[in-house]
């Protein structure tokens, strides 16, 4: 019994010594006032199971993010070929398991004993790792139309999976995000990125008429016009009435109305940042933003640091993936983005999404662990 306490002694010592605490300090403080927010959202359910899940999730998290931390992961880019095919097979699977979210239309999760997991949530690292890996071997030939093919490639399959096993149009929008972040980052020529933007542009209008479904393009109309379709725009108007009604230090701690009594909808996940800004007003949004923004920054500073080509994309693929999620989340609770059911990461309710995020960061603490940068 000594022994092991003293095994446990010697590997937490490891842990302060090496693991990025202001990482996970940040991540704690924001998973920890999320749980004061699931509290208050859930207060009318009669029920504490969601925080209680939140807990546990935390601390599952939190568990995986120490261990990672001691993972090499340079491991993952030798095997990178079937990382891909494992990614593939585990979208694939929601064709059999999946089943419906609070969101319409999709088909995303597979539950089993009360648990349910989000495929595309595990499937985003996983990219990462591969589109990570595929960029480093083409890096001195990377502005060649033919890797660019590659990578472009790489990613339409993946991102192609989801939608077509999930039809979840905001989890598959973040694929192409996180690729072309990596592929800044990576040193993409700025000719490909004006003939990219406009392709994209040019594009545009065959993937609204022949690949988005009604009620995706109405979620995107109503963002624009609300009166078009006030049935798709009332989840925006209540949040927007939420946040409005918080003023500058909030209506305070369970005294939110559109909260407590339950008018906004999703509280407890996709508009988690209204209840913020309905009980703790412009000051709580601030908090939030601030949070997260200080993880991301972070996330890009280990980037900067990190030892080698493969760890420095995969830094930014997770810094990407987090960034695009914040903004499109609080862009649905203002009103500038459409609602297309991505939650706030480390804030909204979701066992799944926390230990996924908590599993990133800890891919970027072990990143950090392994020194200065030799690729530069």
């Amino acid at each position: 019994m000594i022994q092991v306490m003293r095994q446990i002694t010697v590997f937490l010592k490891n842990v302060l010594r090496h693991a990025d605490l202001y990482l996970l300090f940040l991540a704690l403080l924001s998973s920890g006032f999320g749980m004061v927010l699931i509290y208050s959202a859930t207060r009318s359910f009669d029920t504490n199971r969601y925080v209680i899940i939140q807990f546990a999730a935390i601390l599952v998290g939190l568990l995986v993010y120490i261990i990672i931390s001691f993972l090499d992961i340079d491991l993952f880019s030798r095997i990178w070929v079937w990382l891909f095919l494992i990614n593939l097979v585990l979208l694939a699977s929601l064709a059999v398991l999946g089943v419906g979210g609070e969101t319409v239309g999709n088909n995303s999760w597979i539950r089993f004993a009360g648990i349910g997991i989000q495929p595309a949530e595990i499937g985003k690292i996983i990219f990462i790792f591969t589109l990570s890996q595929h960029i480093t071997l083409l890096r001195d030939r990377l502005n060649r139309l033919s890797s660019l093919f590659q990578l472009a490639l790489h990613t339409m399959i993946i991102a192609g999976f989801v939608y077509i096993f999930s039809g979840d149009l905001g989890m598959t929008l973040a694929y192409p995000f996180i690729f072309l972040v990596m592929l800044f980052a990576a040193g993409l020529a700025n000719r490909y990125i004006i003939i990219g933007t406009a392709l994209s542009l040019g594009i545009a209008p065959l993937i609204w008429k022949f690949f988005l479904k009604d009620y995706q393009k109405s979620r995107i109309l109503v963002v624009f016009n609300p009166s078009l379709d006030p049935a798709k725009a009332y989840h925006a108007l209540q949040s927007k009435i939420a946040l409005g009604a918080g003023q500058l230090t909030g209506r305070g701690f369970l005294q939110g109305r559109q909260t407590q009594y339950s008018v906004l909808p999703s509280k407890h996940t996709d508009f988690i940042f209204s209840v913020a800004g309905e009980e703790f007003g412009f000051i709580g949004c601030m908090i939030v933003i601030g949070l997260l923004s200080l993880l991301i920054l972070r996330i890009f500073y280990v980037a900067y640091k990190s030892s080698s080509g493969f760890s420095y994309l995969v830094c930014i693929g997770i810094g990407g993936m987090l960034f695009f999620q914040t903004f499109v989340n609080i862009g649905m609770c203002v009103g500038i983005t459409p609602v297309i059911g991505l939650t706030l990461p480390l804030f909204s309710s979701g066992g799944s999404s926390i230990v996924t995020t908590f599993t990133a960061l800890g891919i970027v603490s072990g990143i950090r662990m392994r020194g200065q940068p030799k690729w530069l």
